[in-house]
């Protein structure tokens, strides 16, 4: 990988990239399967102390199950969860210093808001005067002091979501476990609490893990995603690593939009040169992935890499193709471009639109070129 930034990072806390660090969670070669079926295929894994940590996939890639193994509703089948360099196989959920925050919130409808708050500080018999002293500062946090007499269903979604995370870290957990915490509100709601559950989690200082399909909420969050599928974790990274620099096919494809163009090598490090017969063109990238003259790779370009002009480039031959524009979609910020190779074959380009007007639009059916430079993209060999 190359050793240039790739983005920026959330925060300079980076302890993984310390090698005398030791994770606050650690998973060490965990199996757990159901009956015939493996959920979690041999994942070894350490989350640190402060850390947003993000499990990222689609339904069934085993990312819920980690997340109950730690939070004590499963054990592995095989291998072991360790939780502050003790192991926590087999120790009950009561017992173990993680909450956690459901995807429907499981508030109780009969109880007000600082009462659905106070209730874990109640069974584990807290002092009144403690109890009421925490409840006040969870309600101060969220931001819901108003609200505090009211019974959930006087809530919006948002409020609901506020008071379910309010109960989670009202008893001060060392982790506190995040399934889907945003999946029922509304897109607009949903941008605003990732940025409020950020600042909460660095005001706090305190371990988030959190389980989502959502790629652009783990991008957004998380100060590391690990990116899984058919139990297996497939690249673990910062976001922009996770963005810019990913190492499958599988994870280009799943974490944004991506044009992958398939091709041979035909030459190697520090530049490597990829002609592309599907595509009809040349492709140099600036890479130091191994690969050999004659091998078959994939490389990937991001749609907003790639500058689109109804006029030829000085040099045709290399990182750059020719079509007609078949689709255009306005989102308002961009504007993305389907363009049709004389191939067959379909490349996306995004436009930001910066202007209100512009001289000349590109329309249906016009004839364009595709250029980008050759540090634009990534070649990847599987």
């Amino acid at each position: 990988m190359s050793t240039k930034t790739l983005g920026p990072v959330r925060r300079k806390f980076q302890p993984w990239t310390d090698p005398t660090a030791k994770p606050l969670i650690e998973f060490r070669n965990v199996i757990k399967r159901f009956g015939d079926f493996t959920a979690v295929n041999d994942v070894s894994l350490g989350i640190y102390e402060r850390e947003f940590f993000a499990l990222l996939g689609p339904s069934g890639c085993g990312k819920t199950t980690l997340m109950r193994m730690v939070a004590g509703f499963d054990d592995p089948t095989t291998g072991d969860v360790l939780l502050a360099g003790q192991s926590v196989k087999g120790l009950p959920p009561y017992s173990r210093p993680v909450n956690m925050m459901f995807q429907s919130y499981a508030l109780f409808p009969h109880m007000s808001v600082e009462k659905n708050i106070a209730f874990g500080l109640e069974m584990d018999r807290l002092p009144k005067g403690e109890i009421a002293a925490r409840v006040e500062e969870m309600l101060k946090l969220v931001k819901l002091e108003s609200f505090a007499k009211r019974k959930p269903h006087q809530l919006s979604g948002g409020q609901r979501q506020r008071v379910a995370l309010a109960r989670s870290l009202a008893k001060k957990p060392k982790v506190l476990l995040l399934d889907e915490p945003l999946g029922a509100l509304d897109r607009k709601l949903r941008e605003e609490t990732q940025f409020e559950l950020m600042d909460l989690q660095m005001t706090l200082g305190m371990t988030f893990l959190i389980v989502t399909h959502d790629q652009e909420e783990a991008m957004t969050v998380a100060d590391r995603i690990a990116v899984m599928d058919h139990g297996k974790l497939i690249q673990v990274a910062t976001p922009s690593e996770i963005y810019e620099q990913p190492i499958s096919r599988y994870v280009a494809d799943f974490i944004g939009d991506v044009n992958i163009i398939e091709g041979r090598v035909e030459s190697a490090a520090p530049v490597v040169t990829i002609v592309s017969e599907a595509a009809g063109t040349r492709v140099e990238v600036n890479s130091d992935t191994a690969v050999n003259a004659g091998d078959t790779v994939y490389f990937a370009i991001r749609p907003e890499k790639i500058a689109i002009s109804p006029d030829a480039p000085a040099e045709t031959g290399i990182n750059a193709l020719s079509g007609t524009v078949f689709d255009i979609g306005y989102l308002g910020d961009v504007s993305v471009f389907h363009v049709r190779l004389d191939g067959g074959r379909t490349i996306r380009a995004t436009v930001a639109n910066r202007h209100r007007l512009i001289d000349r639009p590109i329309s249906w059916d016009d004839r364009v070129w595709l250029t980008w430079g050759r540090d634009s993209g990534v070649v990847l060999t599987r």
